[in-house]
């Protein structure tokens, strides 16, 4: 297989996202970035030894198109978006995702002002997120978020494209979505009530049995059983973050997978119900603001990416923006996009 991107790698105490929509025109810089971007990366790192600074790269359905001739993703798609009897996930723009992760947030905000000034004039940036990881790997309804992650070959398996798409193995489908919390009417539950809406105990994070989970417990509808017995699983990379003046807080939440099928099932079962729930409970205290699926191809394919459409001027023939004033980094330029 493939070197993918980091998606295996641990959480990290520091993260910034960046979702961006490409302008009319912007592809051959697009495509000057991504050829360049783990350059980018390792310049900034050995400058902050120590900060574990990595970077995954996606590219949305529609992009795909405009950045690539030949083949592509077999499942990569547009995020559908779900409308339930109570709850709304929306789609949201977006033709490419910047995963940052680091140990520190200067590696990660140098990295991120970097991308940003290489994508300007080129692209939009539609969203940009900071997430931070909070004590004991708690979110901010004070649950402890990602205990069931699969782990070592488990989470391969799970979150990488393996023999069923061979000319895209190592890369990993990738939604993520934003999520806002209502923090005052949820801290107005006592510890016993939001137990049984997350379906975890909250201070020793141990699954409630069966008989004590209900089954709209977000541990419950999130768990996905095949008729064989077999459990489907995604890797969660997902990241608190807030903002104290405007009374905003919240989970962006971050599924890689194998196949974007799992992690829209378990959408699909939050948001529009099944036989067992007619939604995830935790919905009740959570709303989704965005919503966008993208594909994060192994590491080999941006050294060496497709052809560009046959429509998509020359590379050559369009200017490179400006430095980004990062010691000269981001004129760096690759010759074989």
């Amino acid at each position: 297989m493939s070197e993918p991107q980091p998606v295996l790698d641990p959480l990290t105490r520091a993260a910034i996202f960046l979702v961006a929509t490409v302008d009319e025109g912007g592809e051959p810089v697009v495509r000057e970035l991504l050829a360049d971007l783990q350059g980018l990366r390792r310049s900034i790192g050995f400058r902050l030894p120590g900060t574990g600074l990595a970077v995954i790269a996606g590219i949305g359905a529609a992009a795909w198109d405009r950045l690539f001739s030949g083949p592509k993703p077999a499942e990569l798609h547009e995020f559908p978006g779900y409308d339930g009897p109570r709850h709304r996930a929306p789609t949201t723009p977006g033709d490419l995702l910047f995963h940052i992760r680091a140990e520190s947030q200067d590696a990660c905000f140098e990295l991120a002002m970097t991308i940003g000034a290489r994508l300007r004039g080129a692209a939009t940036l539609v969203d940009e997120t900071v997430g931070f990881r909070y004590f004991e790997q708690r979110d901010l309804l004070g649950f402890v978020d990602g205990t069931e992650n699969p782990e070592g070959k488990a989470a391969a398996s799970a979150a990488l494209v393996g023999d069923a798409d061979p000319e895209f193995a190592g890369g990993s489908y990738v939604i993520v979505q934003k999520y806002l919390h209502d923090l005052d009417t949820w801290n107005a539950l006592s510890t016993g009530e939001q137990e049984l809406v997350i379906g975890r105990t909250k201070l020793g994070d141990f699954e409630l049995s069966d008989e004590d989970k209900p089954d709209n417990s977000h541990v419950a509808v999130n768990t996905l059983i095949d008729p064989d017995g077999t459990e489907r699983e995604i890797l969660r990379a997902n990241m608190p973050f807030g903002s104290v003046r405007e009374g905003e807080f919240g989970t962006y939440y971050v599924a890689y997978a194998a196949t974007p099928s799992v992690t829209e099932r378990m959408l699909v079962r939050m948001f529009l119900g099944s036989d067992q729930a007619a939604y995830d409970r935790i919905l009740d205290f959570s709303t989704a603001v965005t919503g966008t699926s993208f594909f994060a191809p192994a590491l080999e394919f941006f050294d060496d990416l497709p052809d560009p459409p046959a429509a998509t001027a020359p590379e050559s023939a369009v200017a490179a923006p400006p430095g980004d004033g990062s010691l000269g980094i981001g004129t760096m330029k690759r010759s074989n996009a």
